[in-house]
């Protein structure tokens, strides 16, 4: 089942008993978090009846949907955790496995030449469906805009929108080690609260006099509250909002911009999804549809919006102000900017703040009875731990297209999506895995992953503990590559922002050693502790070859936890110590004193804690 719009999906998921109203009054500072993490650990409803092939032992994950009828202080009921299951995530997608989603675009990306004529007619019948997956752009007006309110009638106020705050710290720099006060950074009218779940709609300066713009580009980043009638645009700068506001910049003009909310559910699934270059977010989400987004003119700026969006916010990004990278040592922000940040993110620490360009509203267009759809942000497994292993499912074949010698892969939890990646091959030459590696770390969003394990055919890539005993017998000699590249902009333990190490594991002609691998646990006072608790750890157990070191107060015991804080804070060209048969990973929290072969330790976040202490 398809859904046309957002309210439709809620419906479908309030019949299936997979929705939960409440009509008790919620703050949006932090009490909406508080609800969504009680669901995300919960055993949900429906369990889906092909997520345990891939992640077993989370399918039964995710709880309720909530439907929160009455925000404090705001004009509009909120949906959260609708995406926040496996059963869920494909109900959105039209109720079918992830896949078979994927075999369907194997069977396109398998596509031979034609020969002859009989073969031109049989593929034209083939691709005949894509013809009608294309966006149908419409006069007139959409259900997003059954009312409008302009800012230049003073008709607008962001504040009245249920944006909420999801951590304590979010929004306040001097909670995170800045001597500068939300005041100081120009935010704390909005009080810390971000919008997580909006699909943003840009496009290319160079197409902005084209009816049909080729560039019109989705993407789902966050965006900090400023005050009635301002935002600031977070996007990295990787990414293709950030591109399209670099064109902006070059030409001198503020860059136009649609936050859209709600709409056909596989539009929000589409906005994450990171597809190839030039393959539109929309045609996906049309494809994933059966057919074309439909989409109308905004109201105020020269973009098309999905027609059956709950909501629109319009605007104009500023230009003016120098890139991220500022610190407040550096002199003045500069015009148009803002301190955004710190906010609490999905790796389980707070990223920290950094300039970014406002966003002047122009207009609110909504559904009269409109939904507001976000989602918090955070440790996994959140909402878009779902997404993303969705996408890990239903991208396996334009994977392969890239890499053919990948046979599958998968993204672990703890990874956080660009920390960890297991992948699969059939090894048949020597190095064939360090092949694989070198592969992965230029193919696409791939690129930012920071540890790399290869196996063989014979490993359940799924089984994470199986493939952690596997790792176990490598030579540690031979079969580790470092490397120095580009890492996502989030990872705090990089020495620079964006750049650092990745590791990669060669595991493909290894056998399982059950004495080979110790863990520990090290109280830091100072820095260089970790270092010399892995040293200790070494002259203690010399039969050891891989030693992995953590932080006091994370159980050892539990895998999951040791190497989601291992991976977050550890750096392959600064924190591996070589002995003899032995080599350390240092994956404790960094401080003065960590530096080493030259490599820096930046400011370090601290760890989300929601106001509850949990």
């Amino acid at each position: 089942m398809i859904h046309r719009c957002f309210q439709s999906f809620l419906q479908h998921l309030e019949k299936q008993g997979e929705l939960r109203r409440v009509t008790e009054a919620v703050s949006p500072f932090l009490e909406v978090t508080d609800l969504a993490q009680i669901e995300a650990v919960a055993m949900c409803p429906t369990v889906s009846q092909t997520a345990a092939k891939f992640d077993p032992a989370r399918e039964t994950l995710g709880g309720q949907a909530l439907l929160l009828e009455n925000i404090r202080g705001c004009d509009f009921p909120l949906a959260i955790n609708t995406f926040g299951s496996y059963y869920r995530m494909e109900q959105s997608l039209g109720g079918t496995g992830f896949d078979e989603i994927a075999k369907t675009i194997a069977g396109f990306t398998n596509l031979s030449p034609p020969s002859g004529l009989n073969d031109l007619i049989s593929l034209a019948k083939q691709l005949k469906p894509l013809m009608k997956m294309k966006p149908k752009r419409k006069k007139g007006s959409g259900i997003c805009q059954e009312v409008v309110k302009l800012v230049k009638d003073c008709d607008v106020d962001l504040t009245r929108i249920p944006i909420i705050k999801c951590w304590p710290f979010d929004g306040d720099p001097r909670k995170v080690g800045y001597d500068m006060s939300p005041e100081d950074s120009g935010t704390h009218s909005g009080g810390g609260r971000f919008i997580t779940f909006g699909g943003m709609h840009t496009i290319h300066a160079n197409d902005r006099n084209e009816t049909k713009p080729r560039s019109h580009n989705i993407g789902m980043y966050r965006a900090q509250l400023v005050d009635e009638t301002h935002l600031a645009m977070h996007c990295h700068v990787s990414h293709d909002g950030a591109a399209h506001w670099r064109s902006w910049k070059e030409l001198g003009e503020p860059m136009p911009i649609a936050i859209c909310f709600g709409g056909e559910t596989t539009l929000t699934y589409a906005a994450t999804c990171p597809l190839p270059p030039g393959m539109s977010e929309l045609l996906m989400a049309g494809f994933l549809q059966g057919k074309g987004i439909e989409m109308v003119h905004a109201k105020t700026v020269p973009l098309w919006v999905p027609a059956n969006s709950e909501m629109v916010i319009e605007g104009f990004v500023n230009t003016d102000c120098g890139p991220c990278g500022w610190d407040p040592s550096d002199g003045e922000l500069g015009e148009g900017a803002v301190f955004e940040g710190p906010f609490g993110d999905h790796t389980g620490y707070y990223s920290m703040p950094d300039r970014y360009p406002l966003v002047d509203v122009t207009a609110v267009t909504h559904r009269k009875n409109a939904v507001f759809p976000t989602t918090v942000v955070g440790p996994p497994p959140q909402e878009d731990y779902y997404l993303g292993k969705a996408t890990e499912r239903i991208m396996l074949p334009l994977l392969q297209v890239m890499i053919p010698d990948i046979i599958d892969y998968h993204l672990p939890m703890f990874g956080t999506f660009h920390n960890c990646l297991f992948v699969k091959i059939k090894p048949e030459y020597k190095e064939h895995a360090r092949k694989v590696m070198h592969g992965i770390w230029g193919a696409g969003q791939l690129a930012w992953t920071k540890i790399l394990v290869i196996v063989n055919e014979t490993v359940d890539i799924h089984n994470e503990r199986e493939v952690f005993e596997v790792i176990s017998g490598i030579d540690v000699h031979n079969d580790i590559e470092v490397v120095r590249g580009a890492l996502d902009i989030l990872d705090h333990a990089s020495p620079e922002i964006g750049s650092g190490g990745k590791l990669g594991f060669d595991a493909t002609n290894s056998q399982p050693n059950e004495n080979a691998i110790h863990i520990i646990s090290v109280k830091k006072n100072k820095g260089g502790d970790g270092a010399l608790g892995i040293e200790i750890e070494h002259q203690k157990k010399p039969d050891a070859s891989m030693i992995f070191a953590v932080d006091d107060g994370i159980d050892v015991t539990k895998f999951g936890e040791v190497f989601f804080h291992f991976a977050a804070c550890f750096d392959p060209l600064r924190d591996m110590h070589y002995f003899d048969n032995c080599i350390g990973f240092d994956g404790t929290t960094k401080m003065e004193g960590d530096e080493r072969n030259g490599k820096a330790v930046r400011p370090w976040p601290p760890k989300l804690v929601g106001h509850n202490g949990d």
